[in-house]
Order: C-alpha cells, then sequence, then structure tokens
C-alpha cells in the first residue's frame, strides 16, 4: 500500500490526527486506547516530547493495525530513520525541509509538512510530501487556506493545525481535508477520563 493511500484510509476513517505533545511511555497506550475507541485513526507523538521513540513504538505494536502512528516535530532525516524503526507510519514537521521530505518518501511513509505560503507548499510537493499541514492555522484563516487552494493541485490533502477547538472546526468545513489537534485535546498531566472528554467532542463536532 503507498503512502497516499494508507493516508487517504485512515482520513476516510477519521480526518483527526491526535497530537499527544509531552506525553511519557508509561501513560501513552491507556490515552491512545481511549483515541482510538473513540474513533480516532492517526497519533502523533511530537519529538520534544520525554522518550518519543519509546512511545511511538509502544504505540506501533499495540495499535499500528487500527491507527496511523507517528512522530511531529520531525526536523531531521536521522529521525526519520528512528520513527521507520520504531514503526512509526506518519512524519510531521512544523518546517518545510527538502531533505526531511524526501527521506520519508524514500522509506516509503507519509509525509505531512507544515507550510505556511504557495512557496512553501509547492516545495514541499515537490520534494515528495505526501500531504500538507497549514501551521499555524491561528495566524491563517479559512479564506487564506481557500485562496491557497485555487493554485494547489485538488488532490492535495490539506491539514489545518495549531489553535483548532472543537468550535472552530466547523469554520473550516469544506476547506480543509483534516485537523491536528494539539492543546485542546491533550496536555500533559491529563487521564484518560479527560482525554475520552475531549476527544468526544471534537469527533461531535466533525460529525455535526
Amino acid at each position: 500500500m503507498t503512502a497516499d493511500v494508507e493516508l487517504r484510509q485512515a482520513m476516510a476513517r477519521c480526518g483527526l490526527v491526535a497530537i499527544l505533545r509531552g506525553v511519557r511511555p508509561d501513560e501513552v497506550e491507556a490515552l491512545a486506547e481511549v483515541l482510538v475507541e473513540t474513533g480516532f485513526s492517526m497519533i502523533e507523538v511530537p519529538l520534544n516530547s520525554p522518550d518519543p521513540f519509546d512511545s511511538i513504538g509502544r504505540l506501533a505494536r499495540r495499535f499500528g493495525t487500527d491507527a496511523l502512528i507517528g512522530a511531529g516535530t520531525v526536523l531531521s532525516a536521522a529521525d526519520v530513520a528512528r520513527v521507520e524503526d520504531a514503526g512509526g507510519r506518519l512524519v510531521i514537521s512544523p518546517n518545510v525541509d527538502a531533505s526531511v521530505i524526501a527521506a520519508t518518501a524514500q522509506a516509503g511513509l507519509i509525509s505531512l509538512p507544515g507550510y505556511f505560503t504557495p512557496s512553501e507548499a509547492f516545495a514541499a510537493l515537490q520534494a515528495g510530501a505526501t500531504g500538507l499541514k497549514l501551521f499555524p492555522a491561528e495566524a491563517a484563516s479559512p479564506a487564506v487556506l481557500k485562496a491557497h487552494r485555487a493554485v494547489l493541485p485538488k488532490t492535495v490533502p490539506i491539514f489545518v493545525v495549531g489553535g483548532v477547538t472543537p468550535g472552530t472546526q466547523s469554520q473550516w468545513s469544506g476547506i480543509a481535508d483534516g485537523f491536528g489537534l494539539g492543546s485542546a485535546l491533550y496536555r500533559p498531566g491529563m487521564t484518560p477520563d479527560d482525554v475520552r472528554s475531549t476527544a468526544q467532542a471534537f469527533i461531535h463536532h466533525r460529525l455535526s
């Protein structure tokens, strides 16, 4: 299965990426279990979390058939290799780094780099990105993304990341293909029950 098909299949189930920034390996499985039960099909552990590759490995082994597991804040090709070794399938970056994107594509993994301008978007696609994430979305607007979509290839999936809450999802309806959910979904110290509540709120607004 190609990275593009793999991403689209996960998005067809649920176009929400859970960003577990700051999560610890000893708690990550319980949190992910709640997310998968709620309906999430993509989970990201940012690399500036404690022992992130341990967390990614745990998630890939336990939930790899139920959800796309991967890393966020990936800033080097060396980290792409470590994500692959841990069993991750998603490589998500805050920026457009051609070497990271190319290494991800060469490994057959899903590349979702962060972009903010059309120039960055086209550079990312040229390097082999599977999709794009508009970041930080709170500094843009649905009108900005609509203008980007007028010139970008129609088939490119675009996720909106940064400042997204259950109440703001609807503003991007029909423009964004998916969302990356950070502190409004999970913050360090939250329990699985806490995450179940926030996850259900996002799922409810996605379906309403």
